[in-house]
């Protein structure tokens, strides 16, 4: 900070001096009762305005080079702002370090924040692709190695990697809206059966090529959600119990009303869960002992399911035994406990 950004800083302050001084100088000067020569009050002026600027140039010096050492900081963008602060002289900069350290803290979360969203959003992009690859890879393969095979076979076969390949876009396409959700959802009531059972149709190829029977009961009632993102989340429970779940297996989907609350469940006799991974698996990328052993996974579905869950004011709780059963629970909360769980 030079001279001249010093005294441009404190004008109103020189401003109102010279205001004042004026004003007192002419009542004085004016004032019939006070014999006061003219030299007097020129002399006053000249005390006054030397001691005024002996004050602010002793001010200028004693802050130049605090600010000084600000400006520097400010222009070279330190890293350890925190760590290089001049040491204050004074309330009024001792506020000013701590309104700097402030700022540069949450900055330093923000920033913490978006890079850790971009590596996340880094790493789920490579994960995304190399996945993909895999049924378009099988597609190519079946159309390679199609001659003399029936073509029902044939067109089965690559329908179900089409479906794979439309649920890893669809993946892709929620989570890109996650963060933008208030603009896309609209919360009604619906009937559940239906829901249901229009996304175990969608299903329904994967169903008989592995003989996994269904059964479904109690899902008859009404709850207050958006049809669309509800039917995503149960899509990728489905997917997941599908994946897991061997050949001629069972998918058992139940509900419960309880006083506070109505519960989908959805329950498979597949390969579980290892304990160590249940507290995890809804975790962003995670894809546990199962994930790694028979499938090259994102690990998104479930976190997906589990964050627009929360958004919709529901919520999700699994429970597992490995190499017997898997149970996912969604639990959807009455309207008096609707804006406690949305806000979690």
């Amino acid at each position: 900070m030079n001279l001249k950004e010093y005294f441009l800083d404190k004008r109103y302050f020189i401003i109102f001096y010279i205001v004042l001084m004026m004003f007192i100088s002419a009542i004085v000067y004016l004032d019939g009762t006070i014999q006061v020569n003219i030299y007097n009050i020129i002399y006053i002026n000249i005390v006054g305005a030397t001691l005024t600027t002996t004050y602010l140039l002793g001010e200028y010096f004693f802050n130049k080079k605090y600010y000084n050492a600000i400006k520097y900081i400010l222009e070279n963008r330190d890293e350890d702002i925190v760590y290089s602060l001049p040491e204050p002289k004074g309330l009024r900069q001792l506020l000013n370090n701590k309104m700097l350290i402030h700022v540069y803290k949450n900055e330093e979360v923000k920033i913490k924040k978006l890079y850790e969203e971009k590596r996340n959003n880094s790493e789920f992009i490579t994960s995304w692709v190399h996945e993909i690859k895999t049924p378009i890879a099988v597609t190519r393969l079946v159309l390679e190695n199609s001659f003399g095979k029936p073509k029902e076979e044939i067109l089965n076969s690559i329908e179900e990697e089409i479906d794979k390949i439309d649920n890893y876009v669809e993946q892709a396409l929620y989570y890109s809206k996650i963060d933008d959700f208030s603009k896309d959802y609209f919360i009604s009531e619906h009937n559940l059966e239906k829901i249901v059972k229009t996304h175990i149709t969608k299903h329904a190829k994967l169903f008989i090529n592995k003989r996994i029977k269904i059964e479904i009961n109690d899902v008859d009632f009404i709850v207050s959600t958006d049809k669309k993102w509800l039917g995503f989340i149960i899509d990728q429970i489905l997917s997941n119990s599908l994946k897991y779940t061997s050949e001629s297996g069972i998918i058992k989907i139940s509900g419960e009303k309880l006083n506070k609350e109505k519960i989908l469940i959805i329950e498979d006799n597949g390969i579980g869960i290892k304990e160590e991974d249940i507290e995890r698996v809804f975790h962003r990328g995670f894809t546990g002992h199962n994930g790694r052993e028979m499938y090259k996974s994102t690990g998104m579905g479930l976190y997906l399911a589990k964050e627009l869950s929360k958004k919709l004011g529901h919520y999700i709780s699994i429970e597992s035994s490995y190499g017997e059963y898997t149970k996912v629970k969604i639990h959807f909360p009455k309207l008096t406990d609707y804006f406690n769980i949305a806000k979690m």
